[in-house]
């Protein structure tokens, strides 16, 4: 799978609320929910002067009270970017693991019935999400206009126990490969391979509907989450970090 590939389509599951090109580079924006969508993307080559782009961009984040985020790639436009982020005062605000899986690799097991699957953002599922992962009543709102920017086909998986959500997540297709997202167990349901169960069944659907590959983003402090993957067959591509500006 290729890798900028992968940067382009992660940027259209997990869409900003608005984006401007500059230069070769993706600026996101989206009022400040998530680093990933309120960050800048310098996928393409650059020709403007280097020092005076930055400078540009701190101003336009600025202007919308957010603070300058670079999402940088071992193949970033120039190549000597992250460390000149580093001289202006740029710290590193995390890495992220991208890891794939071959899909020919997913067993053809019966269907989880505790696993539903339903193909939109619906409100039972956001409100579930919402819990589960502690997203802020301003940051809902947030969410969902940028779910709703999704162009391609997405899917939503709840598994439920004793009557509620105990596990959800979410899929989107795009070039026959699956993107997995926001994938969150109740922390009282922990450690009894719900998110797993939930995975795979997100998997099968990508199979169903085509897919023959997967990815996923992950952070690299992430142990549980870093061992369910391992364990259904998912090994890193890449990582990419954060820059961010002090003060």
């Amino acid at each position: 799978m290729n890798a900028f590939e992968l940067e382009e389509m992660s940027n259209n599951h997990w869409p900003a609320l608005s984006t401007m090109l500059y230069d070769g580079w993706v600026l996101r924006f989206a009022e400040g929910y998530t680093k990933r969508a309120n960050s800048i993307s310098p996928l393409y080559p650059s020709t403007l002067d280097l020092e005076r782009k930055i400078q540009v961009c701190e101003e336009l984040y600025a202007r919308h009270g957010l603070p300058a985020v670079y999402k940088l790639t071992p193949f970033v436009q120039p190549a000597h970017l992250d460390g000149l982020l580093e001289e202006m005062g740029y710290a590193m605000g995390g890495t992220i693991s991208v890891q794939t899986l071959d899909l020919d690799q997913v067993p053809e097991e019966p269907r989880n019935r505790s696993v539903e699957i339903v193909e939109s953002f619906t409100a039972d599922w956001l409100d579930a999400y919402g819990a589960l992962s502690g997203v802020q009543p301003e940051d809902r709102r947030v969410l969902e206009r940028m779910l709703a920017n999704i162009r391609t086909p997405a899917a939503c998986a709840s598994l439920r126990l004793d009557g509620r959500v105990a596990a959800c997540g979410m899929g989107v297709l795009e070039r026959g490969t699956l993107g997995v997202f926001c994938v969150v167990t109740d922390p009282g349901y922990r450690n009894r391979g719900l998110g797993g169960q939930l995975m795979l069944r997100l998997l099968q659907w990508g199979k169903a509907n085509e897919a023959k590959r997967s990815y996923l983003q992950v952070e690299t402090g992430n142990a549980p989450a870093l061992r369910l993957y391992a364990k259904l067959g998912y090994r890193e591509l890449y990582k990419y970090w954060y820059r961010v500006k002090k003060g």
